[in-house]
C-alpha cells in the first residue's frame, strides 16, 4: 500500500466515522433534512424483527415520532473501506419510547456506506438482537 493510499484509507475512515455518528445524532434528534442528507436514495433499513424500510419509510418513522429513540450508545465499532463501500459493525444500546411505551434495546448493526457524490450515505442497515 502506496502513502497515499493509505491517506486515503485514512480519510475515508474518519468520514464513515463522523457520517456514522451524524446518524447517531439524526436518529435522536430527526429532521427531513438531516435524515435525507444521510440516506441513499436506495436505502434497505432492515429491523432485527424482519421489518425492512425503504428511505422514505425510515425517515417518516423517526421524523414522526414513531419510532423515538431517546438515548443511543454505539460501542465495538469496526470500519472497512474497499474503495467507495464501507462497511461498519458495531454494538447498539439505546432506550426507546415508541407510542409513548419506554423500552430498551440492545443490537448488534451491520451498516453499508456508498461514496456517492462528493460524500458518503447510508445504502442499508441490518439488526439483529443480541445473545445477551
Amino acid at each position: 500500500m502506496t502513502t497515499d493510499e493509505i491517506a486515503q484509507d485514512t480519510t475515508a475512515h474518519d468520514e464513515i466515522a463522523a457520517a456514522v455518528e451524524n446518524l447517531r445524532r439524526a436518529m435522536l434528534d430527526p429532521t427531513p433534512a438531516a435524515l435525507d442528507a444521510l440516506a441513499a436514495g436506495a436505502l434497505s433499513y432492515g429491523h432485527s424483527s424482519g421489518m425492512v424500510e425503504d428511505k422514505a419509510a425510515f425517515m417518516d418513522a423517526l421524523v414522526s415520532g414513531r419510532s423515538d429513540f431517546r438515548r443511543i450508545d454505539l460501542t465495538d465499532q469496526a470500519i472497512a473501506v474497499s474503495g467507495d463501500v464501507a462497511l461498519v459493525r458495531h454494538t447498539l444500546d439505546a432506550d426507546t419510547c415508541d407510542g409513548g411505551r419506554p423500552g430498551h434495546v440492545a443490537l448488534k448493526i451491520l451498516l453499508v456506506w456508498q461514496r456517492q457524490g462528493d460524500g458518503w450515505k447510508l445504502l442499508a442497515r441490518q439488526a439483529v438482537r443480541t445473545s445477551s
